[in-house]
């Protein structure tokens, strides 16, 4: 197994990199073509999800759950994923969901929002009877069972000059990414008080997240959405924090204090740019606007390409650019456009929102989903002025969102044009929005009301996942736990709270 995956890692790096480089620009030319025919054009706005799980041990055959296995991490067989409908991600303790593209109309959000849990339902089902439970959060802490966090996450053999992470789904690509030419020595982890080197990109599987797609309808547009959706992303990145900390034996001798003070709300951004992007290649960052449709387009032929992956031909219409697809699938960045679609009549420009980890509950992932369409819907119908906040002051509200959530002071452009970093001010003008694209789209205002509230709760409340995950954590060091039992004991009692809440609850009620 280990011998043949070496092998087609090695097939990987054979490709010709310039050959590769010159037929991506080629397909560049064939969207562009594509997008001055209409052929990108769906004529009404369309949503979907990804959604990314860990799975655990669900602690059935412990004798206590003060049992160290309890809620520690688990690899999920291949055979069960395949039976639950999930896909494989980066390790093997990751699961994947995606959603099928829905109608923004009151129809298609409760289909969206109906899919999850019906699938998850039944996932859960057939992962309970393995003794494993898929966790929605935004990193994991406890390592698996007899294993350090640091031995699970650098395990890694040689195979012929080939390195395998031990840990990682078999997938090619992402073994490839270790061994090209452009890869870093070691892929390091870069955050407050936090050491980790390793020799594949498996410290990326630390993090899960959701990722709600907005298909635009006309691909024109996507430019101005793409602009608007910058502006966004610090204020939603701030409500959705939930990643403040690393598993315990990850963190440098230097107190609990120390790290809680200097820690990150959400160090799931961090975790994403510092794996992957080196001092010459920025692979993740948050991305510069848009001017046209055809830039984008441009801008993914002219990344920086990890490894010249070989492309398989096929029938599907976005097979007449398969390698600007395949590059596509290593252009990083926090928002970012696509364009693809198995057939003509199914080919699409959307653009992905990428910042926000997973979520404590169904619910609030759905709330996410529908504010995020609400407010692409709303802002430029309404030509609300955010988008004359400068890219620069955007990107500051990005990573200071990163850093402190909810407390990070937000700059925003209310609907009246003037600039406020009034918290309650700034999210009644984004929740008075993404109200109006979901009732713009046919929603009721009850119904579009109760797609948001879990957001406005944590307003409200003044508390994100991170807030209450921090929270726990100093009320164990207050009872005299030690850091790295503190740590775990949180973990057990966010995944013991999303046991009762998961499907029909949401982080409100937590609070």
């Amino acid at each position: 197994m280990t011998e043949e995956l070496a092998a087609d890692v090695r097939d990987a790096l054979a490709v010709d990199a310039e050959e590769f480089e010159a037929q991506a620009r080629t397909d560049a030319e064939v969207v562009k073509s594509e997008l001055r025919e209409g052929t990108f054009d769906n004529h009404q706005s369309i949503v979907g999800l990804e959604y990314e799980f860990y799975a655990v041990a669900d602690g059935r055959w412990s004798a206590s759950d003060d049992d160290a296995d309890t809620y520690g991490l688990m690899r999920v067989p291949r055979r069960l994923l395949e039976l639950i409908g999930f896909e494989k991600e980066l390790g093997l303790h990751n699961a994947e969901m995606t959603t099928s593209p829905q109608p923004l109309n009151p129809a298609g959000l409760r289909a969206q929002e109906s899919e999850v849990r019906a699938r998850l339902a039944a996932a859960l089902d057939c992962t309970g009877a393995e003794g494993i439970r898929l966790v929605s959060d935004g990193l994991w802490t406890i390592p698996p069972a007899g294993e350090t966090a640091r031995e699970y996450l650098t395990g890694s053999v040689e195979a012929e000059g080939v390195r395998i992470a031990t840990n990682m789904s078999g997938a090619v690509r992402y073994h490839t990414m270790a061994n090209g030419p452009n890869a870093a020595e070691e892929m390091t982890i870069d955050a407050p008080n936090v050491s980790l080197s390793a020799d594949t990109v498996m410290p990326e599987s630390l993090i899960t997240s959701i990722q709600p797609h907005f298909q635009v309808a006309h691909a024109a547009d996507l430019p101005t959405l793409f602009t608007y959706a910058l502006r966004i992303a610090g204020p939603l990145l701030a409500l959705g924090v939930n990643s403040p900390f690393f598993p315990p034996d990850l963190y440098d001798d230097v107190g609990a204090q120390k790290i809680l003070s200097e820690g990150y709300a959400e160090n799931r951004i961090v975790v994403f740019e510092s794996v992957l992007n080196t001092d010459d290649v920025k692979k993740v960052r948050f991305p510069e606007d848009l001017e046209t449709v055809e830039q984008a387009v441009d801008r993914v032929a002219a990344d920086d390409t990890m490894v010249p992956m070989p492309v398989e031909e096929g029938n599907r219409f976005d097979d007449q650019f398969a390698t600007l697809r395949r590059k596509h699938g290593t252009y990083w960045r926090w928002v970012r456009p696509v364009f693809d679609g198995a057939s003509r009549s199914s080919a699409n420009a959307r653009i992905e929102f990428r910042p926000l980890a997973a979520q404590p509950t169904v619910r609030d992932s759905v709330a996410f989903q529908a504010t995020f369409a609400g407010l692409m819907e709303s802002l430029p119908r309404r030509r609300h002025p955010a988008t004359d906040q400068s890219w620069s002051t955007a990107r500051q509200n990005f990573y200071a969102a990163m850093r402190d959530g909810l407390d990070s002071r937000q700059r925003w452009i209310r609907n009246d044009g003037a600039e406020t970093m009034d918290k309650a001010e700034i999210y009644e003008d984004v929740f008075a929005h993404a109200v109006d694209g979901l009732t713009a789209a046919g929603c009721t205002e009850e119904e579009a009301e109760k797609y948001v509230s879990p957001l406005r709760a944590r307003v409200e409340h003044g508390t994100t996942p991170a807030d209450w995950k921090v929270a726990r954590v100093r009320e164990y060091l207050a009872d005299g736990d030690s850091f790295a039992d503190a740590v775990t004991g949180m973990q057990r009692d966010y995944i013991r709270k999303q046991r009762e809440t998961l499907l029909d609850g949401s982080f409100a009620d937590w609070l």
